[in-house]
Protein backbone atom coordinates (compact mmCIF):
# COMPACT_ATOMS: atom_id res chain seq x y z
CA UNK A 1 0.00 0.00 0.00
CA UNK A 2 0.96 3.63 -1.03
CA UNK A 3 1.98 5.45 1.83
CA UNK A 4 -0.84 8.49 1.59
CA UNK A 5 1.22 10.70 3.99
CA UNK A 6 4.40 10.11 1.79
CA UNK A 7 2.60 10.54 -1.68
CA UNK A 8 -0.20 13.18 -1.10
CA UNK A 9 1.91 16.75 -2.46
CA UNK A 10 -0.81 19.37 -0.88
CA UNK A 11 0.08 22.42 0.62
CA UNK A 12 -1.93 22.17 3.81
CA UNK A 13 -1.30 24.18 7.34
CA UNK A 14 -0.05 21.82 9.72
CA UNK A 15 0.93 22.04 13.56
CA UNK A 16 2.49 19.38 15.85
CA UNK A 17 2.21 19.40 19.59
CA UNK A 18 4.53 17.52 21.19
CA UNK A 19 6.22 17.37 25.01
CA UNK A 20 9.84 17.86 24.50
CA UNK A 21 12.14 18.94 21.81
CA UNK A 22 13.36 15.98 19.87
CA UNK A 23 9.85 14.31 20.05
CA UNK A 24 8.91 16.20 16.66
CA UNK A 25 11.60 14.23 14.85
CA UNK A 26 11.74 10.96 17.00
CA UNK A 27 7.78 10.38 15.53
CA UNK A 28 6.66 12.40 13.13
CA UNK A 29 10.46 13.44 11.33
CA UNK A 30 10.27 11.34 8.05
CA UNK A 31 6.57 12.86 7.20
CA UNK A 32 7.36 16.02 8.28
CA UNK A 33 10.77 15.80 5.74
CA UNK A 34 8.38 14.27 3.18
CA UNK A 35 6.55 17.44 3.06
CA UNK A 36 8.21 21.02 2.69
CA UNK A 37 4.90 22.22 0.87
CA UNK A 38 3.02 21.97 4.32
CA UNK A 39 2.97 25.31 6.54
CA UNK A 40 4.43 23.91 9.50
CA UNK A 41 3.94 24.93 12.99
CA UNK A 42 5.62 23.01 15.85
CA UNK A 43 5.03 23.46 19.59
CA UNK A 44 6.94 21.72 22.70
CA UNK A 45 5.45 22.33 25.21
CA UNK A 46 8.12 21.82 27.97
CA UNK A 47 12.16 22.84 27.90
CA UNK A 48 11.84 27.10 26.55
CA UNK A 49 14.12 27.82 29.63
CA UNK A 50 16.53 24.56 28.84
CA UNK A 51 19.74 26.44 27.38
CA UNK A 52 20.82 22.81 26.02
CA UNK A 53 18.06 21.85 24.53
CA UNK A 54 15.87 24.75 23.34
CA UNK A 55 18.78 26.21 20.93
CA UNK A 56 18.46 22.72 19.27
CA UNK A 57 14.69 22.75 18.71
CA UNK A 58 14.66 26.42 17.04
CA UNK A 59 17.86 24.83 14.82
CA UNK A 60 15.41 22.09 13.71
CA UNK A 61 13.07 23.67 12.58
CA UNK A 62 15.02 25.37 10.10
CA UNK A 63 15.41 21.72 9.05
CA UNK A 64 11.81 21.11 8.44
CA UNK A 65 11.41 24.76 7.09
CA UNK A 66 8.96 25.60 9.83
CA UNK A 67 7.66 28.38 12.73
CA UNK A 68 7.58 26.87 15.93
CA UNK A 69 7.57 27.73 19.86
CA UNK A 70 8.40 26.14 23.20
CA UNK A 71 6.55 26.34 26.79
CA UNK A 72 7.82 25.60 30.30
CA UNK A 73 5.68 22.89 31.11
CA UNK A 74 7.30 20.88 33.99
CA UNK A 75 9.35 18.34 33.16
CA UNK A 76 10.59 17.05 36.00
CA UNK A 77 11.98 13.45 36.18
CA UNK A 78 9.53 12.89 38.46
CA UNK A 79 6.55 13.08 36.30
CA UNK A 80 4.54 14.60 38.61
CA UNK A 81 0.84 14.50 36.78
CA UNK A 82 0.03 18.16 35.55
CA UNK A 83 -3.39 20.24 35.74
CA UNK A 84 -5.30 19.92 32.83
CA UNK A 85 -6.21 23.40 32.22
CA UNK A 86 -2.60 24.09 33.02
CA UNK A 87 -1.69 22.25 30.10
CA UNK A 88 -4.41 23.55 27.57
CA UNK A 89 -3.41 27.11 28.68
CA UNK A 90 0.09 27.11 27.71
CA UNK A 91 -0.88 25.32 23.92
CA UNK A 92 -3.44 27.21 23.46
CA UNK A 93 -1.10 30.33 24.10
CA UNK A 94 1.88 28.99 22.27
CA UNK A 95 -0.12 27.21 19.25
CA UNK A 96 -1.69 30.47 16.72
CA UNK A 97 -5.38 30.50 16.26
CA UNK A 98 -5.95 29.45 13.06
CA UNK A 99 -8.35 26.65 11.07
CA UNK A 100 -5.91 23.87 10.80
CA UNK A 101 -5.58 21.32 7.80
CA UNK A 102 -3.93 18.75 10.28
CA UNK A 103 -3.19 18.35 13.92
CA UNK A 104 -0.28 15.72 14.62
CA UNK A 105 0.90 14.71 18.52
CA UNK A 106 1.29 12.29 20.76
CA UNK A 107 -1.11 8.84 21.16
CA UNK A 108 -2.88 9.14 24.26
CA UNK A 109 -1.34 5.82 25.50
CA UNK A 110 2.40 7.23 24.44
CA UNK A 111 4.67 5.58 22.40
CA UNK A 112 6.65 3.36 25.04
CA UNK A 113 6.53 3.10 28.39
CA UNK A 114 5.92 5.37 29.33
CA UNK A 115 6.11 9.07 29.74
CA UNK A 116 3.31 10.86 31.55
CA UNK A 117 3.65 14.22 29.94
CA UNK A 118 3.40 12.96 25.97
CA UNK A 119 0.02 11.21 27.16
CA UNK A 120 -1.08 14.55 28.98
CA UNK A 121 -0.62 16.25 25.92
CA UNK A 122 -2.02 13.67 23.36
CA UNK A 123 -5.12 13.81 25.64
CA UNK A 124 -5.35 17.36 25.57
CA UNK A 125 -5.06 17.70 22.10
CA UNK A 126 -8.36 15.60 21.41
CA UNK A 127 -10.36 16.94 24.03
CA UNK A 128 -9.50 20.71 23.05
CA UNK A 129 -10.56 19.25 19.35
CA UNK A 130 -13.64 18.01 20.74
CA UNK A 131 -14.73 21.30 22.79
CA UNK A 132 -13.94 23.21 19.16
CA UNK A 133 -10.92 24.66 20.96
CA UNK A 134 -9.00 23.75 18.16
CA UNK A 135 -9.83 23.67 14.40
CA UNK A 136 -8.45 21.32 12.14
CA UNK A 137 -9.73 18.98 9.70
CA UNK A 138 -8.33 16.24 11.03
CA UNK A 139 -5.67 14.82 13.77
CA UNK A 140 -2.91 11.99 13.71
CA UNK A 141 -1.42 10.43 16.48
CA UNK A 142 1.36 8.64 16.58
CA UNK A 143 1.05 4.80 16.32
CA UNK A 144 3.90 3.48 18.36
CA UNK A 145 4.92 0.40 20.98
CA UNK A 146 7.72 -0.89 22.63
CA UNK A 147 6.08 -4.59 24.21
CA UNK A 148 6.82 -3.21 27.52
CA UNK A 149 9.97 -2.27 27.42
CA UNK A 150 10.71 -5.38 25.58
CA UNK A 151 12.21 -3.46 22.29
CA UNK A 152 12.24 -0.03 20.90
CA UNK A 153 9.40 1.47 20.05
CA UNK A 154 7.75 -0.10 16.31
CA UNK A 155 5.62 1.61 14.37
CA UNK A 156 2.17 0.03 14.43
CA UNK A 157 1.86 -1.77 10.75
CA UNK A 158 -2.05 -2.04 11.58
CA UNK A 159 -3.01 1.86 11.49
CA UNK A 160 -3.78 2.51 7.78
CA UNK A 161 -1.05 5.38 7.72
CA UNK A 162 2.26 3.19 8.08
CA UNK A 163 5.18 3.90 5.91
CA UNK A 164 8.78 2.67 6.16
CA UNK A 165 10.55 5.82 5.56
CA UNK A 166 13.15 6.11 2.20
CA UNK A 167 17.05 5.70 3.15
CA UNK A 168 17.67 9.91 2.22
CA UNK A 169 14.66 10.04 4.27
CA UNK A 170 15.68 8.34 7.85
CA UNK A 171 19.54 9.39 7.07
CA UNK A 172 18.33 13.21 7.14
CA UNK A 173 16.19 12.34 10.44
CA UNK A 174 18.91 10.25 12.02
CA UNK A 175 21.40 13.29 11.51
CA UNK A 176 18.76 15.43 13.32
CA UNK A 177 19.05 13.32 16.26
CA UNK A 178 22.67 12.85 16.61
CA UNK A 179 24.07 16.05 14.63
CA UNK A 180 21.25 18.62 15.43
CA UNK A 181 20.34 17.72 18.74
CA UNK A 182 23.86 16.23 19.54
CA UNK A 183 22.40 12.61 21.23
CA UNK A 184 25.22 10.08 21.08
CA UNK A 185 24.87 7.07 19.03
CA UNK A 186 24.92 4.40 21.63
CA UNK A 187 22.13 6.84 23.16
CA UNK A 188 18.50 5.69 23.70
CA UNK A 189 17.40 8.57 21.23
CA UNK A 190 19.54 6.99 18.29
CA UNK A 191 18.75 3.85 19.08
CA UNK A 192 15.49 4.31 19.15
CA UNK A 193 14.91 6.94 15.86
CA UNK A 194 12.55 4.94 14.08
CA UNK A 195 12.95 3.92 10.66
CA UNK A 196 9.09 3.53 9.97
CA UNK A 197 5.92 6.08 11.06
CA UNK A 198 2.72 5.18 11.43
CA UNK A 199 -0.54 7.28 12.74
CA UNK A 200 -3.68 7.00 13.91
CA UNK A 201 -6.10 9.37 12.10
CA UNK A 202 -9.43 11.10 13.21
CA UNK A 203 -11.86 13.07 11.27
CA UNK A 204 -14.86 12.86 13.45
CA UNK A 205 -14.66 13.96 17.27
CA UNK A 206 -17.04 11.57 18.07
CA UNK A 207 -14.98 8.77 17.17
CA UNK A 208 -12.08 10.13 18.55
CA UNK A 209 -13.27 10.99 21.70
CA UNK A 210 -14.82 7.19 21.70
CA UNK A 211 -11.15 5.99 20.73
CA UNK A 212 -9.65 8.08 23.47
CA UNK A 213 -12.13 6.41 26.11
CA UNK A 214 -11.29 3.19 25.56
CA UNK A 215 -6.88 3.70 24.90
CA UNK A 216 -6.23 6.35 27.39
CA UNK A 217 -3.97 4.81 30.05
CA UNK A 218 -5.27 5.48 33.87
Amino acid sequence: MKPEAINEKKTKKVAVIVAHPDDEVLWAGGTLLAHPEWQCFIASLCRKSDPNRAPKFHKALTVFHAKGAMGDLDDGPAQIPQDKQEIARILLKLLPNVNYDLIITHNPSGEYTRHLRHEEIGTTVLNLWYEGKLSSKEIWVFAYEDGNRMYFPQALKTTGLYFDLPNDLWNTKYELITKIYGFEQDSWEAKATPKAEAFWKFTHKKEALKWLERNQIS
